[in-house]
């Protein structure tokens, strides 16, 4: 599906970008490490010039999930912790909001959905629990689930 190769591309992006000035590797849309010098063919290569002009990653602490509503991480945010969602049930977003970025820094997967009621009719994609940013989803995001593992 294109969507989820662009998003997974852009997420590698901002890995890599992080890495450059964090440490020695990065997590992948896929979970994977991935040392810097290392990108797998296809990803787009990350120049200095292109880490100073990557998003800056959203604030997000530890065991949230942060979903803005404009892309760039930009916009009003919502947070959500573990302690406060029931794993592996549909969390609408409030009425009348979506999200288009969003960072995953649950320590679990969760799955973000088109629909406010989690359909897979819609689009949907599953991003990992490590440290996941994603600067612009393929579509608006109006629910999600968290998942065991």
């Amino acid at each position: 599906m294109r969507s989820t190769t662009v998003v997974r591309s852009a997420v590698l992006t901002l890995a890599c970008a992080a890495a450059l000035t964090a440490g020695a590797s990065a997590t992948t849309a896929l979970g994977a490490a991935v040392p810097v010098a290392a990108v797998p063919v296809g990803a787009v290569p990350v120049t200095a010039k292109s880490a100073a002009t990557a998003p800056r990653l959203g604030p997000c602490d530890a065991g949230q999930l942060c979903l803005w509503a404009k892309e760039g991480f930009r916009g009003a945010r919502h947070t959500y912790e573990l302690a406060g969602v029931d794993i592996e049930s549909c969390v609408p977003l409030p009425a009348g909001t979506a999200a288009v970025a969003l960072a995953n820094r649950t320590g679990r997967p969760v799955t973000t959905y088109q629909s406010a009621e989690c359909g897979e009719t819609g689009e949907f994609e599953t991003y990992p629990g490590g440290g996941t940013w994603v600067p612009q989803s393929p579509y608006r995001v109006r629910a999600f689930k968290v998942w065991e593992n």
